[in-house]
């Protein structure tokens, strides 16, 4: 059924606020490129007006900090159908982008509307903290259409692809007013985050080989030496990156890398995911809270009592973990952003293999 937002005022008794639709679309345009976090805070926006083989635009182009690339476009006047279609077609032209192509649709961006001659390696860098590898890049593909309402027709049709691992979304805006002032509402109508996972399911896969592969953020609000210490695998600043530890149950076993610098631990699970601030580990004063312990980084420690951006934690026994200049780095060795994934790629089982010798593992 169609997305229907509503926002009151609190009061003694609640006001319903007034709902409109912005001046234009290119109102809604400007606003996403001036502050692109108001559809995500780990995209990057390197295109506007795309023009495609096809002789046609693509509103606005986006990566996220996978390599992954984001097709946004806007309704505009376009039919509900015709816009699903539009977009589908652009995703068609976009799969086939090289690196060197996609660069060269950043270095457009930034010459027009950044007003600068800045790289999109060195702006991927300031933006996500991790270089840019070719071969992550445009490795996989989604699709975000922006609109204030779908009819249920399309809607249905969207909710038909994404079912049928097609990473297509709708995120809806809406304006309320209070008096002069005026606000912005934003509705997505699947979880982003499953989204995601549809973009980046390999292309050529096996059978996936039971192994859980961990990305932890060392020195991006946590450090693995206190995860070492205390036992636990950790991600937050969004949902994004939280969610999926929600997959890990007792027993499972997790293979660690920290990004830019190699495979540090293999572990197994012991307890599910906790909100970091119920995390306990034993300190030399007793059981405590994680954030009450010694540690070296804040884990999002701001955030805690917002659920979508705080730090999760998974409690796990180490078979084997070493200090960060002992990580394990080797060319072939999958690597991947996502804070937890079940790969299926030949690389994983390759992977897995080779560090189970490394770190004498059964």
């Amino acid at each position: 059924m169609p997305i229907e937002q509503v926002i009151w005022k609190v009061g003694q008794k609640p006001e319903r606020l007034n709902s409109s639709k912005l001046d234009s679309e290119k109102e809604l345009e400007e606003m996403i490129c001036n502050d692109i976090s108001i559809l995500n805070e780990q995209w990057m926006l390197i295109g506007r007006q795309v023009m495609t083989a096809y002789n046609k635009s693509i509103d606005l182009l986006a990566l996220d900090s996978t390599g992954s690339v984001i097709i946004i476009e806007l309704k505009k006047y376009k039919t509900p159908r015709e816009v699903v279609a539009q977009a589908l077609d652009y995703a068609s032209w976009v799969q086939h982008l090289d690196s060197s192509a996609i660069a060269n649709v950043f270095q457009k961006f930034a010459h027009y509307y950044l007003h600068s001659t800045g790289s999109l390696d060195q702006a991927f860098l300031e933006k996500f903290g991790s270089r840019l590898d070719d071969n992550d890049l445009n490795s996989s593909h989604q699709v975000v259409i922006v609109s204030s309402e779908l009819d249920s027709s399309s809607e249905r049709i969207v909710q038909y692809l994404s079912n049928s691992n097609v990473p297509l979304n709708v995120v809806f805006f809406r304006v309320f007013c209070d008096g002069e002032r005026r606000y912005l509402s934003r509705a997505w109508f699947i979880d982003p985050a499953e989204t995601q996972e549809r973009a980046t399911s390999p292309k050529i896969s096996e059978p996936w080989n039971g192994e859980y592969y961990v990305s932890f953020g060392h020195k991006m609000g946590r450090d693995w030496e206190d995860a070492r210490k205390y036992g636990f695998i950790s991600g937050g600043g969004g949902r994004w990156y939280s969610k999926t530890l929600s997959q890990l149950k007792k027993d499972d076993r997790v293979w660690v890398n920290i990004p830019e610098t190699g495979y540090v631990g293999v572990g197994v699970v012991q307890e599910p995911v906790v909100k970091v601030d119920q995390f306990l580990v034993t300190t030399d004063k007793g059981e405590v809270p994680l954030l009450e312990a010694p540690i070296n980084e804040h884990y999002h420690r701001k955030w805690v009592d917002n659920e979508d951006r705080a730090e999760y934690a998974v409690r796990v026994k180490w078979l084997k973990a070493v200090p960060v200049n002992k990580a394990i780095s080797e060319v072939g060795f999958f690597g991947n952003q996502n804070t937890v994934c079940k790969p299926t790629t030949p690389k994983w089982n390759y992977t897995i293999e080779r560090l189970k010798g490394v770190f004498n593992i059964e």
